[in-house]
């Protein structure tokens, strides 16, 4: 799994220019997913996100994590995330899984992550047409890849 995550004043996504989901203060959380990814994968994440310490302390140090400063996470699926771009200017998608395998696995990470957080999180909807609006906080954004955990 892959994701990107953007420290967050305010957040939301709109889906199919009707429905709007937003949070405030704390992390908007990009997710991709690949074909070998499982529950190790989302165990290993959730505890990376929730623990990150990106958020600021009384002193303006980043030492902080979403779950300390009490703040709000929404998930948005992105199979983009994985695209291949070394050959041509089109970008493959080939590596991101299939919606046998993705839908489920992302279901089962936004599950783990309201477990870890002791709160729903709010989340956009997989494979629907989305507007995602953020505020990022610093800037702060982060990147992660549970096939480069070491």
């Amino acid at each position: 799994m892959k994701v990107v995550i953007q420290r967050a004043s305010r957040a939301s996504v709109t889906i199919n220019e009707k429905e709007t989901r937003s949070i405030g203060k704390g992390l908007l959380v990009f997710v991709g997913i690949v074909e070998s990814d499982g529950e190790e994968d989302i165990n290993w994440l959730v505890n990376k996100i929730i623990n990150l310490r990106i958020f600021d302390d009384d002193r303006g140090v980043m030492d902080r994590s979403v779950k300390d400063i009490n703040g709000e996470i929404l998930v948005v699926s992105q199979f983009t995330l994985h695209a291949r771009t070394k050959k041509g200017n089109r970008p493959s998608y080939v590596d991101a899984a299939k919606p046998d395998v993705s839908i489920p696995l992302y279901e089962s990470f936004k599950t783990a992550l309201s477990s870890a957080m002791g709160q729903e999180v709010t989340s956009g909807e997989f494979g629907t047409s989305m507007a995602v609006e953020v505020i990022n906080d610093g800037p702060v954004t982060i990147i992660i890849d549970t096939k480069n955990k070491r």
